[in-house]
């Protein structure tokens, strides 16, 4: 069974099978490599079972098979024998006595033999080309769709047949010590069959098993989100920079050798719709969205809060409209509740939200697009027309 590792006096998992990274719970890593495109830093395999509410499954279970085929390959794909009747000039196997009397094939100098042959065109690897074959045809990314097409070519010059085998065939497979590498490629071939996002709860299908150090989950975290809005949101007229964008500091005048020590600035991701004239840049960060205060219960963690601020004025006055009322978004996960508050600063609106890692899939993305919808006050001041509201990436124009 897949254990999270609990980084912290809190049990490893809650009810409702989340799992924990740190303080974090998180339910799902793979809905997470989905968007994030980094699928495979794994530590062992394990048997894992389906989640069938996700999106973009047909680019998941297409990475995890190509991966899957491309290991298998480097490796030689494993042979089978196959039983063979033909007409030899040669004994081999056994004579068929009753095929080769009735068609006198002894004055013709032949015997008609039953054998088994080696070969690479098993029911195993015929099921993982078709597997290819249907999942190149439904896959979103055409880079993608290409590298399981050309596997697939690949198989066919290999020797693999493409009549892909029964149901009774594949449930008849049976993996020992010397083929166990295969589980992983079959596996994935019958998630591209039945099109489910794998779970960290056990199931029956060997994958495998996603780790959770704290600080290669935080980085996957802000790529996830990243890749989410780019996927999501580039076709409705959204420049995404998933990876972020350096920004310069408004520097007047400076001595020679400020440069040297002066930090630089990266945003994490930028989002801008210049229909609408919003820009969205967003930080990420893998930690409570709340710390305890001096005064108060409970605060927003100044640092994070300062440095949003200076990534929003330090690009405004420039002459860019855009950069001028640009807003500004700080996303965590949520611990213990959810948040969701505006500020708007100085003509710029700050975001605290969270989103509940938690959550099942469809949930986290009805969350992630409701954090880029214009808060209510820019709403309110928005011209006639909603030019401001044909820029929100609501859940209903995303579905």
């Amino acid at each position: 069974m897949v254990t999270a590792v609990a980084t912290a006096p809190a049990a490893a998992t809650k009810d409702d099978g989340a799992g924990y990274v740190g303080r974090i719970p998180v339910r799902n890593l793979w809905l997470l490599m989905l968007y994030a495109s980094d699928l495979f830093r794994m530590n062992g395999t394990d048997d894992v079972a389906p989640e069938d509410d996700s999106d973009e499954l047909p680019d998941l279970v297409g990475e995890i098979l190509a991966h899957a085929v491309e290991k298998r390959q480097r490796r030689q794909l494993s042979l089978g024998y196959r039983s063979r009747r033909d007409v030899l000039h040669r004994v081999r196997g056994r004579i068929d006595v009753l095929a080769t009397e009735r068609r006198q094939l002894l004055a013709r100098g032949r015997v008609a033999c039953r054998f088994d042959e080696l070969t690479i065109d098993t029911p195993r690897n015929r099921f993982v080309r078709a597997a290819l074959d249907r999942i190149a045809r439904l896959v979103r990314r055409p880079n993608l769709a290409h590298r399981c097409r050309g596997l697939a070519s690949d198989l066919k010059t290999m020797g693999v047949g493409g009549h892909p085998p029964t149901p009774a065939e594949v449930r008849a497979e049976r993996f020992g010590r010397h083929d166990a590498n295969d589980r992983f490629m079959v596996a994935a071939a019958k998630l591209a069959f039945d099109l489910a996002l794998p779970t960290e709860a056990a199931g029956a299908s060997a994958l495998p098993r996603p780790g959770r150090e704290e600080r290669w989950v935080r980085r996957l975290f802000e790529r996830a989100v990243g890749g989410f809005y780019d996927i999501v949101l580039s076709g409705q007229g959204w420049r995404v920079e998933p990876g972020g964008t350096r920004l310069r500091w408004p520097v007047e005048r400076s001595t020679p050798g400020i440069g040297k020590i002066l930090p630089a600035m990266r945003t994490d991701i930028v989002l801008e719709h210049r229909p609408s004239g919003r820009r969205v840049v967003i930080d990420t960060k893998f930690t409570s969205i709340l710390t305890s205060g001096w005064y108060r219960e409970e605060t927003l963690r100044s640092g994070y809060l300062y440095q949003v601020y200076a990534y929003l004025r330090s690009q405004a006055g420039r002459g860019d409209p855009i950069a001028d009322r640009a807003e500004g978004l700080l996303l965590h996960p949520s611990v213990g509740g959810s948040v969701d508050e505006t500020a708007v600063i100085q003509g710029h609106a700050i975001r605290f939200a969270t989103v509940d890692l938690a959550a099942p899939s469809a949930t986290i993305r009805r969350q992630l697009l409701k954090v880029v919808e214009p808060p209510l006050d820019i709403r309110e001041s928005a011209s006639a027309g909603g030019s401001a509201r044909a820029g929100g990436a609501t859940a209903e124009q995303t579905r």
